[in-house]
């Protein structure tokens, strides 16, 4: 719009049709009329500078371009009649004549109500978001990659046992976490998250006093139109005391397990005894009551062991016993104990050359024990399993597939979970704790391999990890 500089009338000599669709009225309602008739200036307040008289009166005075970033002016609503309030991004620049005077004002507008709209929805929102922070004990971060800039919610500092005016770092929080779970969790964490975007794990701070205090953090990664990573948004929660009591519930199952294991070996024994003595009775159902006998024995060590197996899982106590061995060896013994506990199922394994590892030995010959009882478990009697072992690059790979009932899509990336099972009615009676391919992927962790499986529902499933063929030791915990 273009405004004649007759203070105080201000003629508007002419309008864009930009001009007159944004503002709701016609050309013909504007042309050759003041513009405080058009647009009244109802806003009276002495300390507001930014009226249209004010302004126009400065760029007169000043003969500079004067902007006004941000002004309310409400307009008619042509369907409805009736006044809206709107936000308008306004720009002033005078047209000068031959003797330097101000003879014309160009007015231009921009209607900024929907950005001005969302900008006080996102920060209503994230009041809100300050407010249930604030009730439910939950600490906010954000961690700007590119520039190392760390902001967070007070909480944050709270749960570290801080003073809420502290000056908190990120390198002060990498001080306070514990050696181990800072090595073997958070860094691992961080790097897998500039790929995945996401990260959630739980791990052990100190506080001044240098108490122990669990934590649970989750968040994800913000990336750059080059797929850079450039923030990182999370929250921070004090699970200690849910924690304590997961670890006193899973010590008091390790002591019962350990004191269940006693007489369940002198039974094992007893029944070996009896089936040595009785070898010759010509009664076919002592003999099969004997066999019955001890399988179910089988299995309750195997639950027993299970059971010890979840007091492995907390930081710490899942130590590892570092030496050389032949991988290929290790499965072969692995399968051959699992030959005695069942022959019900083709275990087949065709061992190439001799593969050297450095690794916990017991560790690695408990995940592909449990890579096999899954097979066993989860397949027909009478079908195969097949185990490899193979060199790729720098990392050795071995394998198990199985031609079971396989695994839903949507429950493949939650085998790997703590206690997950199959939402499956019918898999529901298959015995487990939903431990030992947790127990797994933490073993494979600590080694710094790689763990995963890949299925087809109804056709069977292949379970894989992957050890780098390397002499280093990574820290254990």
């Amino acid at each position: 719009m273009v405004v004649k500089a007759d203070a105080p009338v201000f003629t508007i000599l002419a309008a864009s049709d930009d001009y007159l669709k944004v503002t709701s009225v016609t050309r013909e309602q504007v042309l050759g009329k003041g513009f405080f008739e058009v647009f009244p200036d109802d806003n009276d307040d002495p300390d507001n500078e930014n009226t249209a008289r004010k302004v126009f009166t400065k760029v007169i005075e000043t003969r500079e371009k004067l902007d006004v970033p941000v002004y309310i002016y409400d307009i008619i609503d042509p369907e409805t009649n009736t006044r809206q309030q709107h936000y308008w991004s306004c720009s002033n620049i005078p047209v000068l004549d031959a003797d330097n005077h101000v003879e014309y004002i160009l007015n231009t507008v921009v209607d900024i109500t929907g950005e001005v709209k969302a900008k006080e929805a996102a920060i209503e929102s994230e009041n809100r978001l300050l407010l249930a922070a604030e009730a439910t004990g939950l600490a906010i971060w954000d961690f700007d990659i590119q520039n190392v800039s760390f902001t967070y919610s007070p909480q944050l500092v709270e749960i570290f046992g801080l003073d809420s005016d502290a000056n908190f770092t990120i390198s002060d929080i990498g001080k306070q976490v514990h050696p181990d779970d800072m090595q073997n969790i958070v860094l691992k964490a961080y790097y897998e998250s500039l790929i995945t975007g996401y990260f959630s794990y739980e791990v052990r701070i100190y506080k001044p006093d240098r108490s122990l205090h669990w934590v649970r953090v989750k968040g994800k990664v913000l990336f750059n139109s080059k797929k850079e990573p450039v923030r990182m948004l999370g929250t921070l929660v004090d699970i200690n005391e849910s924690k304590q009591d997961e670890i006193r519930k899973n010590d008091f199952i390790a002591m019962a397990s350990h004191e269940l294991k006693t007489p369940l070996t002198s039974l094992k024994a007893y029944l070996q005894l009896l089936s040595a003595k009785l070898a010759g009775s010509p009664d076919p159902f002592i003999n099969t009551a004997l066999l019955k006998a001890g399988n179910q024995v089988n299995k309750m060590t195997a639950l027993i062991h299970s059971f010890l197996d979840i007091s492995k899982l907390e930081p710490g106590k899942l130590q590892l016993v570092w030496q050389s061995f032949d991988l290929n060896k290790l499965i072969e013994e692995t399968i051959a104990e699992s030959r005695i506990l069942t022959s019900s199922h083709h275990i087949r394994f065709e061992p190439q050359n001799v593969i050297h590892v450095n690794a916990d030995r017991d560790k690695i010959g408990q995940v592909i024990g449990n890579f096999l009882n899954n097979g066993i478990k989860y397949s027909q009697r009478g079908t195969s399993i097949t185990v490899c072992c193979e060199v790729l690059d720098e990392n050795v790979r071995v394998s198990v597939t199985d031609e079971g009932i396989g695994i839903r899509q949507k429950e493949q990336e939650k085998v790997f979970q703590r206690f997950y099972r199959s939402e499956d009615d019918d898999l529901k009676t298959i015995s487990g704790f939903g431990i030992g391919l947790y127990l797994s992927s933490e073993i494979i962790q600590r080694h710094k391999g790689k763990i995963w499986v890949k299925s087809t529902e109804g056709r069977g499933s292949t379970f894989y990890f992957s050890l780098p063929l390397t002499t280093d030791q990574p820290t254990s915990s």
